[in-house]
This record gives C-alpha cells, structure tokens and sequence, in this order.
C-alpha cells in the first residue's frame, strides 16, 4: 500500500503595506471554506485588504497543483493567519520647524491550503482548532430556498396602523429664522 504525502501547501506574504486588523476583517470570513467559495468572496468582497489576499490563495492554490498535483477542487484553506510586521516611521514636517510623525503598519499574511482527497475515503477530517467537517462544506453544492431556522423562530408583531389628526398648523411661526420677514 503506498502512503501518500500529507503535507500542507502555504503561500506566505510579508511586508504588505495594511493594518493587521483590516487584514484579519478578511481572513475571518475565508478560514476553513473551499478554494473556489473563497475566491468568489474575495471578489465580491468591497475591502482594500481582499485583494493581497486574493493574490495569496490563487498562489497558494498554484502551489499545490505544482508541488502535490492536486486538483484545485479538492482544496480547501486550513490555515489562514495575520501578524503584524514592522511599521515604517516616517517624519511630516509641520509649521514653525516642527514635525509629526507618520506610521505605517504592515502586516505578514499566511495562507495554508489542504488536499482533502489525499485523507482516507473512511475518514473524514476534522480541524480542531476549526471544528468543521470540510467534507460536508463541499458536498453541499446547491443552496436551498428554504428559510433558515432561525428566522422560522421570530415572530411578526402585528401593528395596527393609527393616523392622528394632529397637524401643527404653525409649523413655521415657532421663532427663530422663519418668523423674519
């Protein structure tokens, strides 16, 4: 029986100029989904940090087709993390020779993707530190038009619609700028 190489593809970009925290704004929403799911939200994303990461999975997704011949159906992103990398510090020089001082952040972004079909047919993976079975988020290829439970849990309130006849008449003569002539 021939074991086959479970190893973990990354691609891994460092000194991009953007703060840590609009990066993870990002990576929140894309840890743990499909490649081809997180390339459509990254494109629809409206976020300036979506499109270093979108450069990011595609490499890290080129990646894996080149080093393990993987199909880039099969990815999935099992590691997608944010640190914080050096500031550039400059000097803005102010009236009467005096200066301000500018930072700008920037930020190392890693993004890891996983083969699912080099794992046993048996087994199905579960990332703990994810808890999802990224299995059944592939199999589920056609959303349903059913509304979600927990909507079908909240109730209308019903209010009656009341109209008042209460017009104030002047509206205009209460003081103040209008009343001049």
């Amino acid at each position: 029986m021939i074991k086959k190489n479970r190893t973990k593809i990354y691609a891994l970009g460092q000194h991009i100029s953007m703060s840590a925290h609009k990066a993870r704004r990002v990576i929140d929403q894309i840890r743990g989904r499909s490649y081809e799911e997180t390339l459509m939200i990254l494109e629809l994303m409206p976020y300036r940090a979506s499109y270093s990461i979108f450069k990011l999975v595609y490499s890290a997704a080129a990646n894996a087709s080149d080093n393990m011949g993987s199909d880039e159906t099969n990815l999935i992103i099992c590691k997608a993390e944010v640190n914080e990398g050096t500031t550039v510090k400059k000097l803005k020089p102010r009236a009467r020779g005096r200066s301000y001082p500018i930072k700008r952040p920037t930020c190392h972004i890693t993004i890891g993707v996983k083969d699912i079909s080099l794992y046993d047919e048996g087994y199905y993976f579960i990332d703990p530190y994810i808890h999802k079975d990224y299995r059944a988020s592939l199999k589920k290829t056609s959303y349903s038009l059913q509304k979600p439970s927990y909507l079908l849990k909240i109730k209308k309130t019903r209010c009656k619609k009341r109209y008042t006849d209460m017009i104030d008449e002047n509206m205009y003569s209460s003081g103040g700028l209008w009343d001049k002539k």
